[in-house]
């Protein structure tokens, strides 16, 4: 006999225990079944573990450059992964107990921890018990894809969730995929000491941005001695005699070969649907992930899903604006779309990469009269003060309504500074406005006002 609720969250990522606790603070009799940890991706093996593995191997790499600022660290600098890793573990537990300890103490709400599937259109099984309810939320996020290479299977692999359980330096590790997750793991692993290869099946990194964006983060990472392999095709990997793992692969019409100690996985994230047992009217996609509306609802009568299993943007503050956006249009008459919001995101390299709108490339496709402006940071006096003169800032306008496209800041505080002009575009803020205003000196953002002073036609 299926327990009577008013509402079930599956899934305990970065929109299902904010939806279940404002669900229930609401009155409703709510279950939320999470099978393994409390947080997702980001407070597991994804934002929170990797920025404060960054943070750990930014400081090895200043302390590096410490003579450059007439600061002596006596001797050469270690890392010691054990440390690393007991850090970022004792910074991960902390929040996934934290969220815990506020889901068990809210009122109307019960947490459970099993495997969750569908076992009628309304009805989810959840080990020993069995829920029905008149509103289910999906919130199963996703996980890393593993290829089908030949002698992947007869070889330990790495991807950015299992990476994050190593407390050994790898003597060479080999990344397959040059996007934002293989990307922040090279810089991170070759600040901390060990060699670092990746291999990217594109023909230069990060595909998705501007040409100068790819090529200025190319530079960036191999001035720190990070080998860069593009057009990356037909790869094969075998394990070595002593340990270890080659690959071949044609890169750019060349055969090649790599040895190394670890291999790490980025490719790219599927849904976790498969064990859910999707009833027949919630509708997937090609690449199976769940067919939404703009307020998140399914193709199935009081079914929503929420966050990476949606394939609309695979990053924590898109998840959390899901739940934004399902509590908007059900507890708070606020009737929010997923069409509203300005797409935006960060790649936590350093400099760090903070994107918003439209890139130069998409600013071209859509037909408007384009201005642009771009500074590169050895114009920037606090980068110059900083030490930290890598990089540039590029805005996008569009010349007739003044409004912005978007930007690119590829700089440091580059993941801070974008907010402006996504502030901006959010308040439908005439560029001039940003222009006119006056900025604090010295800092990095004082320099955008200035940039906004010698726009020109994009050509």
């Amino acid at each position: 006999m299926a327990e009577q609720v008013d509402a079930i969250v599956i899934g305990g990522g970065q929109a299902g225990p904010f939806l279940a606790v404002r669900l229930a603070q609401a009155g409703m009799k709510t279950v939320i079944i999470e099978r393994s940890h409390m947080g997702g991706t980001c407070v597991n093996n994804g934002c929170m573990p990797t920025k404060t593995m960054v943070a750990s191997a930014r400081v090895a790499h200043m302390a590096r450059r410490a003579s450059e600022y007439g600061v002596s660290v006596g001797g050469a600098v270690s890392v010691d992964m054990k440390a690393v890793k007991a850090r970022k573990d004792k910074i991960v537990e902390t929040s996934a107990k934290g969220l815990v300890d506020w889901i068990e103490g809210t009122e109307n709400l019960e947490l459970v921890w099993e495997t969750a599937r569908f076992s009628g259109p309304r009805e989810i099984t959840a080990g020993d018990r069995v829920f029905a309810a008149p509103r289910i939320f999906i919130n199963t996020g996703g996980r890393p894809v593993v290829p089908d290479w030949p002698g992947l299977a007869g070889i330990p692999y790495l991807t950015n969730e299992s990476i994050m359980d190593l407390d050994v330096l790898p003597e060479h590790l080999i990344i397959v995929g040059g996007s934002y997750i293989g990307l922040e793991f090279a810089q991170m692993f070759a600040r901390f000491g060990s060699r670092v290869t990746v291999i990217e099946h594109g023909d230069r990194l990060i595909g998705r941005e501007d040409p100068d964006v790819s090529d200025t983060i190319r530079q960036v990472l191999e001035g720190e001695g990070i080998a860069i392999h593009l057009n990356a095709r037909d790869i094969a990997v075998s394990a070595m005699e002593g340990g270890g793992v080659k690959l071949n692969a044609n890169a750019g019409g060349m055969s090649m070969t790599a040895e190394g100690s670890h291999l790490l996985l980025a490719i790219g994230r599927v849904p976790n649907v498969e064990a859910l047992d999707l009833p027949s009217e919630v509708v997937t996609n090609e690449r199976g992930y769940i067919k939404v509306d703009d307020q998140l609802r399914t193709s199935a009568e009081g079914i929503w899903a929420m966050g990476d299993v949606t394939g609309h943007g695979a990053f924590t503050h898109t998840s959390y604006n899901d739940f934004e956006v399902v509590a908007g249009n059900l507890l708070d008459n606020d009737p929010r779309r997923v069409s509203d919001r300005i797409d935006t995101y960060a790649l936590f390299v350093d400099p760090p990469l903070g994107r918003v709108g439209m890139s130069e490339a998409e600013a071209r496709k859509s037909g408007r009269r384009v201005l642009a402006g771009k500074m590169p940071m050895t114009r920037v006096g606090r980068a110059k003060e900083k030490g930290e003169t890598q990089g540039f800032m590029k805005v996008l306008v569009d010349a007739d309504s003044e409004q912005f496209l978007g930007a690119a800041f590829l700089c440091t505080e580059g993941d801070e500074i974008v907010h402006t002009i996504l502030d901006a575009m959010a308040g439908k803020v005439p560029y001039t406005v940003i222009k006119r205003a006056m900025h604090i000196h010295p800092t990095v953002s004082e320099l955008i006002p200035t940039m906004l002073q010698e726009l020109k036609p994009l050509e």
